[in-house]
């Protein structure tokens, strides 16, 4: 039989919270360790003293998850009231204590399997990203049955907390006299000037309340933050919309010399009113495909695209090439609308009703037919919504697929089939139009149709074989296309939505984890060529644009990457920080300060940070360039001044 601890006396409150709280700390700290371990490889350049640096800088977030989850536990236990020793209360007390806990470790413990595919902490975003999916049973069950073990892992550790919890007994005081209301109410008090403290990060009235950022404080690269960071933290602290500030770095001159947004027509050349086909690509990293891979592995490497490598070969394509975003959510209005995603995903921001154009707006208004294809049920990841906002004339759909034979069981059509829709679906428009796919099948659970098992190569990951089924129904689209009279007069554009699973450690670094495919393919045109230009999602709009000679101003974040003129750099976002590439310098910025910066060119693998206390001639020119596209994203925001009026 168990030893019971007995708590005795008018602090017994407060004992038992100390000892909770200590051992909520030590959980939180394991299941960092947990984290950090399932996800070794994504993180090849900690070692055990940054790693122990991190552990460190944790508990201050563990801390503030903890007593936000804990908050009402906390107030039931340290109330100065005599009944609070009634049997009932405190079981009331404890369930409420295992159950709100139970939430925080089954939210670490999703962050075991999610992180690969996001790269960071889970977000309050999730439940708005997740908000219209009808198949949202569908896909928790595919994740426990995928992720079996983290559901053994939380009941073994929800069965200790139990365990742990049913040790203590509180012993009810001999008499309530006022000695006893000023001790407790003393102790009440005493617990919520620390609970302040807790939360805030700290007492000085300078101390602004902790943030995601601040976990920049304890690593080398933003992408270790999320070692740092716990999911509870990160969901609590983003369940706030978030707002942008106001920001004056450069005056109008300066910064339209560095970072102008409005497009101007290139030349007086003819309006050449191509059809346009936006191919998103799910997953597509830029690891994964040979011919952009060529000299890794001595050249043996051919990686798992061999279609598209094929077709590379008959394209323009920009080696050095990146995702402005970390989901699938974030590209869309990257690619199609010109806008990156900065903090959280636009299409969920309190800016998302800014009025805005589009490459399908603007050629929709010169009489082009507008179409959106996804094989998802409609509403999937709010695609839909955003098409509206978008100006898509048209949205397909499983629901318009009609035809559950090609249901993969938990995401939609099968890329395959559902690319042969489309192909079918173009043939009846009009021409000139505008076409947007979006891929689903290379995604957990990583499966391929049964007439497909075998042909595709496992690879070193789970995502290398849906690569190749992705792959062959490309290619199976382009050969029934091709038959098509609108071919010729078409520019096909294909990309990744974002990056994913990584197996080379050339991959595995805070710049290579955005790499991507952009590739610009043009069937009855002079269009090809290899260029190592840095190129990013929200160029895609003013390139096809310029190319096709709209004969508009108009309102886009990127560049022309035809452009040679362009002194062009990139920007993406991994939540509160910045990374900026420009020529051969990658930095990573928290909006205030440098992080870390390195030369991708004599440091691919991010070895050599090259910040130190004396200034680098370089770093001047990209903190200008950063603080230009700052100010340029947020006042551009906050006015709601996103087109050219």
């Amino acid at each position: 039989m168990n030893k019971k601890v007995l708590l005795k006396g008018y602090f017994n409150s407060l004992t038992a919270l100390i000892i909770a709280f200590v051992c909520l700390l030590a959980l939180y700290s394991f299941m960092r360790i947990g984290f950090y371990w399932i996800n070794l490889s994504l993180f090849p350049q900690v070692n055990t003293s940054s790693f122990l640096t991190m552990m460190q800088g944790g508990v201050k977030f563990d801390i503030v998850a903890i007593l936000y989850l804990n908050i009402l536990f906390i107030v039931m236990q340290m109330a100065p009231i005599p009944f609070k020793y009634n049997e009932t209360y405190q079981k009331l007390c404890k369930w409420i204590f295992v159950g709100t806990n139970s939430i925080g470790i089954a939210l670490n413990l999703i962050d075991y399997g999610y992180y690969p595919f996001t790269l960071k902490r889970t977000t309050g975003t999730v439940f708005s990203q997740f908000a219209n999916e009808q198949n949202i049973g569908q896909l928790l069950v595919d994740f426990l049955l995928g992720y079996w073990y983290l559901f053994i892992v939380f009941g073994c550790i929800v069965f200790c907390l139990i365990k742990i919890y049913n040790l203590f007994r509180f012993i009810k005081p001999s008499r309530f006299s006022w000695s006893y209301y000023v001790i407790q109410t003393v102790s009440f008090l005493f617990v919520a000037f620390l609970f302040i403290g807790g939360v805030r990060g700290g007492w000085a009235h300078s101390t602004r309340p902790i943030t995601l950022s601040n976990a920049g404080d304890y690593v080398n690269n933003p992408d270790e933050m999320s070692i740092v960071l716990n999911t509870p933290f990160s969901i609590l602290k983003t369940l706030k919309a978030v707002t942008l500030q106001e920001v004056n770095y450069l005056s109008e001159e300066e910064i339209d010399k560095v970072y102008n947004t409005t497009h101007l027509p290139n030349d007086t050349s003819a309006f050449r009113k191509l059809n346009v086909v936006v191919l998103i690509l799910e997953s597509f990293g830029r690891e994964h495909i040979g011919a952009l891979n060529q000299d890794i592995q001595g050249g043996k490497y051919k990686g798992y695209t061999p279609f598209l490598d094929s077709l590379i070969g008959e394209s323009y394509t920009f080696k050095n090439a990146f995702a402005n975003g970390r989901k699938s959510i974030d590209a869309l209005p990257s690619v199609i609308t010109g806008i990156p995603s900065v903090g959280e995903p636009f299409v969920l921001s309190v800016y998302s009703g800014n009025k805005t154009t589009s490459m399908a707006k603007l050629l929709g208004d010169e009489g082009y037919e507008t179409a959106f294809f996804h094989g998802a049920p409609n509403g999937s990841m709010g695609f839909s919504a955003y098409m509206k906002l978008a100006g898509i004339q048209h949205y397909y759909g499983k629901n318009e697929y009609n035809n559950d034979a090609d249901y993969d069981g938990i995401w939609g059509i099968w890329d395959e089939p559902f690319m042969q829709y489309m192909a079918n679906t173009l043939d009846t428009f009009k021409q000139p139009f505008f076409a947007s796919f979006f891929s689903l099948s290379s995604h957990h659970p990583f499966k391929v149709p049964e007439k497909y098992n075998g042909k595709f190569p496992k690879g070193n990951i789970p995502l290398h074989e849906p690569l190749g089924y992705t792959d062959n129904a490309l290619r199976e689209f382009f050969a029934t296309a091709s038959k098509s009279p609108w071919y010729n007069n078409t520019i096909f554009v294909l990309c990744a939505d974002h990056a994913s699973q990584s197996f080379l450690p050339e991959y595995q670094t805070s710049a290579t984890s955005f790499a991507i495919p952009i590739i610009f393919y043009y069937p009855g045109g002079n269009l090809k060529g290899m260029s190592d230009k840095l190129v990013q999602q929200i160029d895609i709009m003013p390139t096809v644009l310029n190319y096709i000679h709209y004969p508009k101003p108009y309102f886009a974040f990127g560049f022309d990457a035809f452009d040679t003129n362009e002194d062009n750099f990139v920007v993406n976002n991994i939540g509160s920080s910045y990374n900026l590439y420009y020529n051969d310098y990658f930095l990573s910025h928290d909006g205030q300060k440098p992080i870390s910066l390195y030369n991708l060119k004599s440091d691919r693998l991010q070895k050599d940070n090259l910040i130190s206390p004396g200034e680098l001639p370089i770093m001047d020119s990209l903190e200008t360039k950063l603080k230009a596209f700052i100010q340029r994203y947020n006042n551009s925001m906050i006015a709601n001044k996103l087109t050219v009026e």
